[in-house]
């Protein structure tokens, strides 16, 4: 996910959708979590967790495994959005261990002192994460690390293979007057500003010249056959016909086409792409920052992610971990091609203004294709 998109969904077979999309888990037993006392036991002790729910992290297997391995039992706290991540962090001082952070909001959390840096040598597949996630300044600052690699995504074009015999391979497919009425978009107004700012040659995070995103999002109005939220309700539109092509998540369009046999294809249009990526943190004043660091070892390790993927996840930050999978698997394919990967602008951190200032612009978008 991440960032900026803050809607998730817990996927029928419990395991992740994507980073991008999430239902709402039970505050209480978040709550609950955090409230119980902290047992230190001889044999490992314990961690908590903050992250999405459904998100890796706690799949039953892997709490299991770990704790098998190491001994440390591994407990969850859950949340909605980023900002309400990062209120947690801030009013939960000593609670947490483990924390997911975003790439546009890992430097929020470090900046505030919420994240303690990490001795990258307490991480075994440190060297093999990939440097565009590793070293990226969104998870580094000032020489330390606070935020390991864990997995990334993008947002591109998902088409119907059985209406495109090729690629589209330009961003532009999406006005071709071809393609009326047969367009889905999600309703989100960052994720539309992003890609009208590409449309337009800006920079998707910070575009100069919004009135341009404005008009060149609003000349879509023909093309647009409905809007979507979740991607359930994009398997749905898209086995119905609804319509043939629209921006989606790439570990989303691998599992339409993997667990739910749909035609998808995907493809990062020559303009670019959205791309976003995850760290794993460890939260400042964590009860037992040993265990975390095991814990985000573990995380990042081939042993972990093959088995995780096979639900058709996110891809790895850990490019032993992706090689490890086969070769004609479809997230496999669409994750591994640097070409593409060069084309992606990386999510990164937005101020409240700019926040407000695209969901007011998509707001009036709406409002004119409901007209």
């Amino acid at each position: 996910m991440s960032a900026q998109d803050d809607m998730k969904t817990v996927p029928p077979q419990g395991g992740r959708i994507t980073r991008r999309h999430f239902v709402a888990g039970t505050a209480a037993l978040g709550l609950a979590t955090i409230a119980a006392p902290r047992i230190v036991r001889a044999d490992g002790g314990k961690i908590t967790v903050l992250n999405w729910q459904g998100y890796g992290t706690d799949e039953a297997w892997a709490v299991a495994e770990f704790k098998k391995n190491t001994g440390i039992e591994v407990v969850h706290d859950y949340f909605n959005s980023e900002p309400e991540m990062i209120t947690k962090l801030r009013t939960n001082p000593g609670a947490y261990d483990v924390v997911l952070t975003n790439c546009a909001w890992n430097g929020v959390a470090s900046k505030e002192g919420l994240v303690q840096a990490i001795d990258p040598a307490q991480i075994t597949a440190f060297k093999s994460l990939s440097p565009t996630f590793r070293d990226s300044k969104l998870l580094n600052d000032g020489g330390k690390t606070y935020g390991i690699a864990w997995v990334w995504g993008m947002t591109a074009i998902a088409y119907n293979t059985n209406v495109f015999k090729s690629k589209p391979e330009s961003i532009e497919i999406l006005w071709d007057a071809k393609e009326a009425k047969r367009v889905g978009l999600r309703d989100d107004g960052i994720e539309a500003v992003s890609f009208g700012a590409i449309a337009t040659g800006q920079d998707m995070n910070h575009p100069k010249d919004l009135a341009k995103v404005k008009e060149k999002l609003l000349s879509l109005k023909g093309q647009v056959a409905t809007l979507w939220s979740s991607e359930d309700e994009f398997n749905k539109l898209f086995a119905a016909k609804t319509f043939d092509l629209s921006p989606y998540w790439s570990g989303s369009a691998a599992r339409s086409k993997i667990t739910f046999k749909q035609p998808v294809g995907y493809d990062v249009p020559k303009e670019g792409a959205i791309g976003w990526f995850d760290g794993l943190a460890i939260a400042t004043n964590a009860p037992n920052a040993g265990g975390a660091a095991k814990f985000i070892d573990y995380m990042v390790s081939p042993g972990f992610y093959k088995r995780w993927s096979e639900m058709g996840n996110a891809a790895s930050a850990n490019e032993k971990a992706n090689e490890a999978l086969g070769a004609d698997n479809f997230g496999r394919k669409i994750h591994s091609d640097k070409a593409a990967i060069k084309r992606l602008q990386f999510m990164g951190p937005l101020s409240d203004e700019e926040r407000q200032s695209y969901s007011d612009l998509w707001t009036e978008v709406k409002a004119e294709y409901a007209k």
